[in-house]
C-alpha cells in the first residue's frame, strides 16, 4: 500500500464519476475507495458496481466506505470504517481475514493501535489541513506519522486537505498513502492531478 489514495466526492452524476475516477487511476491512483454520504441504496449499489468493475479493468483495489454488506455482496476488496476498536474487530470478522480493512484514526496514536489489535489493514489519519469537502478539527500533528512508522506495524493513510504541495512532508515523515478528493476530483485535468500526487512517492 503505497501512493495517491483516491476517495469520491458525494457525486450523483454516476457517469461523470466514472470519468474522473478513470483519469484518476489513469494518472496512478494506486486504491480508490468510494464513499457517498448522501446516495440512496439503489444508486449506492450502481456506483459502487460500476466503480468496481472500472478497478478491475486497472487492477487497483476498490474499497467500499462503511457499507459492510455492499462490500461483501459485491466482492469488493475491502471497507474503511471508523475508528472504534469495536467497529472494527466486528467488521472484520464479517468479510474474513482476506479482505483490506482500513480504520480512522484522526490524530490519536491509541486508536491506531486498537485498530492494530483488532485486525486492521491500514490506519488513517487526519484532518492534517482544513478540507473542501470534510469538517473536522484540524488538529492532527505530523510527527503522529513518525510515530507510527516506530509503533505501528501498519501502512497509514493521511487524509484532510491534501494537496500536492501539503503532502510532501508528510510523505518525507513516512506516511505510505495520501488519501485525496478534491484536489483530484475538481482538479482541472484528474490525470495531471494524480499523477503528480503518484509521483511523491518516487523518492520514498
Amino acid at each position: 500500500m503505497k501512493g495517491l489514495y483516491i476517495v469520491t466526492p458525494d457525486w450523483d452524476d454516476t457517469a461523470r464519476l466514472l470519468e474522473v475516477s478513470e483519469q484518476a487511476l489513469q494518472g496512478g491512483a494506486a486504491l480508490l475507495q468510494y464513499r457517498h454520504k448522501t446516495a440512496d441504496a439503489g444508486l449506492r449499489q450502481e456506483q459502487a458496481e460500476a466503480l468496481l468493475a472500472l478497478c478491475r479493468g486497472y487492477q487497483r483495489p476498490f474499497i467500499i466506505n462503511d457499507y459492510v454488506e455492499l462490500c461483501l455482496a459485491l466482492d469488493a476488496d475491502g471497507i474503511h470504517v471508523g475508528g472504534t476498536d469495536a467497529s472494527v474487530a466486528e467488521v472484520r470478522a464479517q468479510v474474513g481475514p482476506d479482505k483490506i480493512v482500513g480504520a480512522s484514526c484522526y490524530g490519536d496514536l491509541a486508536l491506531a493501535h486498537a485498530a492494530q489489535r483488532a485486525g486492521a489493514s491500514y490506519v488513517a489519519f487526519g484532518g492534517f489541513y482544513p478540507s473542501r469537502v470534510k469538517k473536522y478539527p484540524v488538529t492532527t500533528p505530523v510527527d503522529i506519522i513518525t510515530r507510527s512508522k516506530a509503533e505501528i506495524a501498519l501502512p497509514n493513510v493521511v487524509i484532510g486537505g491534501m494537496t500536492q504541495e501539503n503532502a510532501v512532508p508528510l510523505i518525507a515523515a513516512g506516511a505510505d498513502m495520501v488519501a485525496a478528493i478534491s484536489s483530484v476530483y475538481l482538479a482541472e485535468d484528474p490525470v495531471a492531478a494524480a499523477r503528480s500526487f503518484a509521483a511523491l512517492f518516487n523518492n520514498h
